[in-house]
């Protein structure tokens, strides 16, 4: 039953009667009234299936939506019948409102556009959420004239991704996204802009566990692969290299050390970068790569023996 929190205190098994007139609920052993105040969730009629569908004489509105501006409480007018229901002019007096203003269109059509987006990449429900909040706030504040609302969903759902601990890459959610990675990534700046929010910045750890899991290695390949490229970032060996070559090439130094040794296209395909992205971030870390590895790395490769490109 829908209402299985309301039970009877004598007789908890029993089943409830429900009055729909009186929206009461009856216990069927003793009549007692349980629960009151139930609303009446049926219609008001019947519709028979052999009668004309248009004619829907129910008058509930759409399910509610806090973040649309109260509009989804909007209710249809059925068709005029009867001589007062027409003016004049044979005109039909009472006309409905576009039941929805075009900014709670342009809302409902985004919060669709960030959950198929979510769906694709199995995001959970909290980060659809935030999303929408997100871009709620963004197109309430009117901050993004002239951005097409799809760039500024998908924005939404990248920062949303980071803010919840989730990252995904701007390639992720481009591969889902019907907009270019260059207007995503101005979409994302503006929104940072607008809404003062801090993004905590992808530190390259974020990628490493997915990284690594994906590539089937064992976790002691990444923690020093996780060692590697945090070592890389604080002795500022690869200045202005994105954390995701940082974190690829860290993996590919590490496997090749190690017994799992992964190529760089098997890395650059896991991590979507080219292999040539990793080379370059790889060429800078070589070098230094004693200064690297922990301490109580088990090399199966030298250091010395490491591929150097």
């Amino acid at each position: 039953g829908r209402f299985n929190e309301v039970s009877c205190p004598y007789h908890p098994e029993a089943h409830l009667i429900e009055d729909y007139r009186a929206g009461d609920q009856i216990c069927s052993e003793c009549g007692l009234v349980v629960g009151d105040r139930v609303i009446d969730v049926g219609s008001e009629w019947r519709t028979f299936s052999n009668e004309k569908a248009n004619n829907d004489p129910s008058r509930v509105g759409g399910p509610e939506n806090p973040l649309l501006n109260g509009s989804d409480l909007s209710t249809i007018i059925g068709p005029g019948t009867g001589s007062a229901s027409f003016d004049g002019f044979g005109g039909s007096k009472y006309q409905n409102r576009r039941s929805m203003s075009s900014s709670d269109r342009a809302l409902i059509n985004a919060f669709r556009e960030i959950s198929n987006m979510a769906d694709k990449i199995n995001l959970p429900k909290t980060i659809v959420e935030r999303a929408n909040v997100l871009f709620k706030q963004v197109h309430d504040g009117k901050n993004l004239k002239g951005r097409s609302n799809d760039a500024i969903a998908s924005a939404s759902l990248y920062i949303a991704c980071r803010q919840e601990g989730v990252p995904r890459t701007f390639k992720e959610i481009c591969a889902v996204s019907k907009i270019s990675k260059k207007e995503i990534g101005r979409c994302f700046k503006l929104i940072l802009k607008a809404l003062e929010t801090q993004v905590d910045l992808i530190t390259t750890g974020d990628f490493m566990s997915r990284f690594c899991s994906n590539l089937g290695l064992p976790t002691s390949a990444q923690k020093a692969a996780t060692h590697i490229a945090r070592k890389a970032v604080d002795l500022d060996i690869v200045p202005g290299r994105s954390p995701i070559s940082v974190a690829a090439a860290a993996i590919y130094m590490a496997s090749q050390a190690s017994e799992d040794k992964r190529t760089q296209k098997e890395i650059g395909d896991i991590a979507g970068v080219a292999d040539v992205t990793i080379r370059q971030s790889y060429k800078l870390m070589y070098p230094h790569a004693k200064e690297l590895f922990p301490e109580d790395f088990k090399f199966c490769t030298p250091i010395e023996m490491l591929p150097q490109l």
